[in-house]
């Protein structure tokens, strides 16, 4: 009886994590990709720079930006390559000071992202493990699996209408859970605003989402399947 709870207790773990897992996982995978990057895509999406970046210049520039996201170092060792960045053709920084404080905490928040990102792999792969290692627990990880990829499905479907019918609200709270208050916002003359404009950020959440959707129905389709070859 006890084992028998704790495998329950494992299996509900797992299940939970699941959707963290997948969220975290997509965002850092997102961050890194790099041929082409997502400004690249992106930028022959959305209308062009109305203050006068080429395309060239903004996808250079953004480039640089995510590459600092990219480094393994903390923050403030290399915040440098943000500040070094000057406006095409002038000896101006880039970014002012407060969007050099706000992309310091972006990069704090998405190092906590890639932390906790294992924590939940060793919760998940350590849990499966556990619950597939014995043929008379390997149906409890299989509803594991299929149960957290529903549970992703069901989340991520009511944050993807959420955001397509109230995405300034779905932006503001997203800010808010992550910054403090009034650190995040810029005149739209500001580089952090003219590289990544409201729009590169809804159409990178609806990828975002979008992926999590189908990873998580891919994972469900694995956990029935399984599940249906061990009963």
């Amino acid at each position: 009886m006890q084992n028998k709870s704790l495998y329950s207790i494992i299996r509900w773990l797992v299940v939970l994590a699941i959707p963290f897992l997948l969220t975290l996982g997509t965002v850092r995978l997102l961050i890194s990709w790099n041929s082409p990057s997502y400004p690249e895509f992106e930028y022959g999406r959305i209308a062009p720079d109305r203050f006068g970046f080429t395309l060239e210049e903004r996808l250079g520039l953004a480039d640089a930006t995510l590459g600092y996201l990219q480094r393994p170092e903390p923050a403030h060792e290399v915040i440098y390559l943000l500040e070094d960045l000057r406006l095409p053709g002038s000896d101006q920084p880039l970014y002012n000071e407060r969007e050099i404080g706000h992309m310091l905490d972006v990069k704090v928040v998405a190092d906590a992202f890639k932390t906790f990102l294992w924590v939940l792999a060793i919760i998940v792969i350590g849990g499966l493990i556990l619950l597939l290692a014995r043929a008379e627990t390997r149906s409890l990880g299989a509803k594991a699996i299929q149960q957290g990829g529903l549970l992703t499905v069901i989340i991520v479907f009511a944050v993807m209408v959420f955001m397509g019918v109230a995405w300034g609200l779905a932006f503001t709270l997203f800010h808010n859970l992550f910054f403090s208050s009034g650190t995040w916002t810029f005149a739209y003359t500001d580089s952090l605003i003219r590289l990544f404009p409201e729009q590169f950020w809804f159409d990178f959440g609806m990828l975002w989402t979008g992926l999590i959707l189908l990873e998580g129905i891919i994972l469900a389709l694995i956990g029935y399947l399984l599940g249906k070859g061990w009963n």
